[in-house]
């Protein structure tokens, strides 16, 4: 039996009453599991077609699914080609009561490991302008690991504190998540060291925190936007109070209730309103009273409206064509279309690594970068090699060489180890030179290899092959 905090069981017996009995039993059930369908790389249709998995719908997201433990998705060699993200149910909501649309620019606040950014950049359809930001340079480097999993080519990834981001992008966004970091009571049924490290002083700690977040995201959206407050925590100190002194001090802001818009009134699991009217449209989710665990959702929108783009200091691109020489000259031979590529001018050189930038990118000079744009590969002396990312970010229609294999067969596991392959192994593919190939499996692409006298040279990175 799960071990819960004695102080915070008496504080949920006093906020849940009769429904207490419930609530605890919940800590007893087997916690389920979803996954969510990447849109930039494989339809509904598509997907419901050849996923291996036994599924059922989640009903409160349309690319979110239920799955069974033992299936094991993150084991699968979709997973590896970014057609799905493993992601907590209750939290794909945010995106959901979110909205975001193609073309917008976006900011995901405290965006790691990348659950929201990838349903965000899913829902963008590659159009707009995309920034995550993770405070913790580690788990900054697992979100970038998953954007570039997933094919995003028009976000970048920052690692700066929620300050430092507001001075650079005053009034600049459409949208705004805060998945604000919280004292996790709604994951304690998954989480051990969540349960370990509460306490009501750790709760007070987070609840100024979150209110600083809150603030800085505040001065970053633009009249009119719209941005969604969520944790995973039940306690109001970090979820109703934290909203309440947010609109005092900011009245330009309120509540928008999103509970029954389009898409969520069929089928929504059952949202628990808080009881105060001047708090109405924000939203709890019960473990005990529907499939996820426990979530808190308040939607906010910015008075006022914008008229046009706001001014932005365009950045220092890279401008030498010697230094993209070697990429271009591999654009022009791999690509069934170059110009898309080689009309930008939207380059920047970290390195060795040449990356394309989002063209809304502002001047980055001075900022913690993570992953500037999409990764192109790396410029080595009289060389170039392509990056893993800019493999995932393809697809196979779109370049002169290819090879597929099947998910389910022995060839496609040698590869995720690293291991060499025949051409011959290869049952579809198209191939006329020795060289760089895009390997795919069931059409999706997952990495790159390298042709010579018959043998694919693997170029899988060595930290993400199996073991």
């Amino acid at each position: 039996m799960i071990q819960l905090p004695d102080a915070f069981s008496e504080k949920m017996k006093h906020l849940l009453g009769d429904e207490y009995d419930s609530f605890i039993s919940s800590y007893e059930k087997e916690r389920v599991q979803g996954l969510r369908r990447n849109p930039l790389k494989v339809s509904e249709e598509e997907f419901d077609r050849m996923c291996p998995f036994e599924l059922k719908k989640i009903p409160w997201v349309r690319e979110g699914y239920y799955y069974h433990a033992g299936d094991r998705p993150g084991k699968h060699p979709y997973h590896e080609a970014g057609l799905y993200y493993i992601q907590e149910p209750s939290a794909m909501a945010v995106v959901e009561l979110l909205d975001p649309q193609p073309g917008e620019r976006i900011l995901d606040l405290c965006a790691a490991p990348g659950g929201k950014t990838t349903h965000i950049a899913g829902r963008m359809e590659g159009k707009g302008f995309l920034v995550s930001n993770e405070i913790h340079p580690a788990r900054a480097k697992i979100l970038s690991q998953n954007v570039e999993r997933f094919g995003i080519g028009n976000g970048v990834v920052t690692n700066e504190d929620s300050g430092r981001l507001s001075a650079r992008f005053p009034l600049f966004f459409d949208r705004i998540v805060v998945d604000a970091p919280c004292s996790g009571e709604g994951m304690f049924r998954k989480d051990e060291a969540a349960r370990l490290q509460w306490s009501p002083e750790h709760v007070a700690i987070c609840a100024r925190r979150q209110e600083e977040i809150l603030s800085n995201a505040a001065a970053m959206l633009k009249p009119g936007g719209t941005m969604v407050y969520s944790t995973c925590t039940f306690s109001p100190e970090e979820n109703e109070q934290v909203i309440e002194a947010f609109l005092l001090a900011n009245p330009e802001f309120s509540i928008l209730d999103m509970g029954e818009r389009q898409g969520l009134s069929n089928g929504r699991p059952e949202w628990s309103k808080t009881g105060r009217s001047d708090l109405s449209g924000t939203y709890r989710i019960w473990p005990h009273q529907s499939d996820g665990e426990g979530h808190y959702l308040a939607v906010l929108k910015k008075e006022g409206t914008c008229d046009g783009p706001l001014k932005r200091t365009d950045p220092s691109y890279c401008t030498d064509p010697s230094v993209r020489k070697e990429a271009e000259g591999f654009l022009k031979e791999f690509l069934v279309e170059p110009d898309q590529y080689l009309t930008r001018k939207e380059y920047i050189l970290f390195g060795e690594q040449l990356y394309l930038i989002p063209p809304e990118m502002i001047d980055f000079k001075g900022m913690k970068i993570v992953r500037p744009g999409l990764h192109i590969g790396t410029i080595k002396k009289n060389r170039f090699e392509p990056s893993h990312a800019l493999a995932l970010f393809l697809k196979k229609e779109e370049v002169k060489q290819w090879a597929d294999f099947p998910a389910d067969g022995v060839e496609m596991v040698k590869y995720l180890k690293g291991e060499t392959l025949s051409e011959e192994a290869s049952p579809r593919s198209q191939l006329s030179k020795k060289g760089w190939v895009l390997m795919n499996t069931d059409g999706f692409s997952i990495g790159f290899a390298k042709l010579s006298g018959g043998i694919f040279k693997n170029h899988y990175p060595k930290g993400l092959r199996w073991m």
